[in-house]
């Protein structure tokens, strides 16, 4: 049994370029998700699981970062912000916080999902397991790629030939310090190869999260429909205004958002400060701008 998991890496250095122009403002966790920044529910989802500390690594709009975290932590733990000047994808950004690892065990966790999964079993399933890593997966997803033999991963996307995927990686996963050594210094590499390095030693766990919600907000679709499971935050900011003669329907409405007279918001999120006009007719729509929304607009990004 390894000690309990106290810190966490939060994977927050992507480009986001399936959500443009939303991820021209802001990085990718950054952006809100019912009146807060998607990675706000990350860290609360950490906290609640007893994390204590984390480092998370950016590189698009780092200054945001700063914006977001001007002390340096969240609810009192500290935050220490590792900045790749070239992205360094998914191994070399592990590999590149070592030193702050200092050999403890670790969460690493996705920046652009939404989650409730019960993380606390994940976290206890590693330690009580002995793996270097233990994945969470999931029955149902959008994209089943890893393969499974009772609790262990025998392949990823198939990429070993041992079998087709029946589970969907949830995008968390727990690591043991010695994992690292697997991982080559100073490169732009995946922590796929590390992990099918694994497979074949059967060192890699998988530990089974069909509980609650999962949600990978990398596109808009997927954005716009998680602000359909209400658990997760309030639809109208009380600071938001709305004029008693507008139509308001299924939709996320943020802090200082104003809507105007006669205008109607249907399947919509509006950002902080987002302006709809007079009038204006707006479905399926993103105001993640200042700028005024007037007129007609369906499925657009204003």
């Amino acid at each position: 049994m390894s000690k309990p998991i106290r810190k966490a890496f939060l994977l927050g250095a992507g480009l986001g370029t399936r959500l443009r122009p939303l991820t021209s403002t802001l990085p990718k966790p950054l952006i809100p998700v019912f009146q807060r920044p998607l990675i706000e529910n990350t860290l609360d989802h950490c906290l609640a699981a007893g994390i204590e500390e984390f480092a998370i690594n950016t590189h698009h709009l780092p200054g945001k970062w700063g914006e977001a975290f001007p002390d340096g932590s969240y609810r009192g733990a500290p935050i220490t912000f590792f900045h790749e000047p070239v992205l360094l994808e998914t191994g070399g950004g592990l590999k590149n916080i070592e030193s702050w690892i200092n050999g403890d065990p670790l969460l690493v966790y996705n920046g652009d999902i939404l989650t409730s999964l019960e993380l606390s079993r994940l976290l206890e399933t590693h330690s009580q397991s002995g793996d270097l890593v233990t994945m969470g997966l999931r029955a149902t997803g959008h994209e089943p790629h890893v393969a499974i033999n009772g609790n262990r991963v025998i392949d990823i996307s198939k990429l070993l030939g041992n079998a087709p995927g029946t589970h969907q990686f949830v995008g968390i996963y727990c690591v043991n310090p010695p994992f690292l050594d697997l991982i080559p210094p100073d490169e732009k590499i995946s922590v796929i190869p590390a992990f099918l390095e694994l497979i074949r030693n059967n060192e890699l766990g998988a530990s089974f999260h069909d509980e609650g919600h999962w949600l990978d907000l990398g596109t808009r679709e997927a954005y716009l429909d998680a602000h359909r499971h209400t658990e997760f935050g309030p639809s109208l900011h009380p600071g938001a205004h709305v004029d008693a003669t507008a139509m308001v329907e299924a939709s996320v409405i943020g802090a200082g958002a104003s809507i105007g007279a006669e205008a109607v918001v249907l399947n919509c999120v509006l950002w902080p400060g987002a302006r709809i006009g007079k009038g204006a007719q707006l479905t399926n729509c993103i105001v993640y701008s200042s700028t005024p929304a007037t007129g007609a607009h369906h499925d657009e990004d204003l």
